[in-house]
């Protein structure tokens, strides 16, 4: 899954960008207040970590005018400005959670999943549809108790799917989450690694609804 990471700080945005690729997300890192505030209007992300002190345009003015304009990606906001009014301030704004630094990873990550799933609807960090668990934390595929051995890009197209299940993602959706912006595909490597996790986790959870893409259905009887 994409996420925009807002940071002026160049050592705290490789931070972010290394801890977040080992996490299974694809960063994209943008340290200018006015670009960032166009990335957030113009492209869909899974979240977006900003900070508040940015060159250009503060974080509060960027995030006020995301919401203003109807967007709704989750925010996390991250920032050395700790005090209660600003954290008020900040969820006020339409912020989903407020971080301050310094911070722990493990924390960050875990608030960045908890946004994400309760902006897709969903509570648990473990999901299981039929015989077919998700854990998020440990980004671990098992079916029937048993662990399965995905690669990172096989993981994410599944947590992706599963995250997002009960409606249809598009093949061109799933390319823009799933892929890096310097990763190379062909026009059917999306069918093509779908049809890698099915033999691993079974071809009964990923639904092919042609024309249209690919579904995890809700429930399953």
């Amino acid at each position: 899954m994409r996420v925009l990471v807002v940071e002026d700080d160049s050592r705290i945005a490789s931070e972010l960008a290394r801890g977040l690729g080992e996490a299974g997300y694809l960063a994209e890192i943008v340290g200018d207040g006015e670009e960032a505030w166009f990335r957030g209007d113009t492209e869909d992300y899974a979240a977006i970590i900003l900070d508040l002190g940015l060159p250009g345009l503060d974080g509060l003015t960027i995030l006020k005018r995301w919401r203003d304009n109807g967007r709704l990606t989750p925010v996390l906001i991250l920032t050395a400005r700790g005090s209660w009014a600003e954290r008020v301030d900040g969820i006020d704004a339409g912020a989903d959670d407020y971080l301050p630094k310094p911070f722990q990873m493990e924390e960050l990550l875990a608030r960045l999943r908890s946004i994400v799933r309760r902006s897709a609807g969903h509570a648990s960090s473990v999901v299981t549809i039929g015989e077919v668990t998700l854990d998020e934390r440990q980004m671990q595929v098992s079916v029937g108790g048993k662990p399965v051995s995905l690669s990172p890009l096989e993981y994410r197209l599944a947590s992706y799917l599963v995250l997002h299940r009960g409606r249809v993602v598009s093949q061109y959706e799933l390319a823009e989450n799933i892929y890096g912006q310097d990763d190379a595909h062909d026009s059917n490597a999306i069918e093509v690694l779908v049809g890698r996790v099915r033999r691993k986790i079974g071809t009964e959870l990923i639904e092919t609804r042609r024309g249209f893409g690919y579904i995890v259905p809700d429930e399953r009887p």
